[in-house]
């Protein structure tokens, strides 16, 4: 089993997503992020419900890393309250697993 974790979080465009997702991945916080634009989101907030366009990022990090990784998202991101759901996959390439551990510091 690896160490590989990966995190989704919504941002209200593409331009931040890319913006701190490029900060992660040059700091080693993450391997990599793809970028899903067009995203639909529907939510509770403040006690009314919300629809807004958004972008969801999609992180590749590791278990070791995940709090530091946590710390900067929380701290670079616009959103009072982001979005980060980390899940551990049951199974990942053991290749694609390696260079994740490479790459993330």
């Amino acid at each position: 089993m690896s160490d590989v974790l990966l995190v989704l979080c919504t941002f209200p465009d593409a331009d931040q997503a890319r913006q701190i997702g490029t900060v992660l991945v040059e700091k080693q916080l993450a391997a990599c992020v793809n970028l899903l634009p067009g995203v639909t989101s529907i939510y509770r907030w403040e006690g009314k419900i919300e629809e807004a366009g958004e972008t969801l990022a999609l992180f590749k990090t590791t278990q070791p890393a995940w709090v530091a990784f946590e710390k900067a998202l929380t701290e670079l991101h616009p959103y009072e309250v982001p979005e980060i759901v980390a899940l551990k996959p049951e199974a990942v390439a053991e290749a694609y697993a390696a260079w994740v551990m490479r790459e993330v510091g």
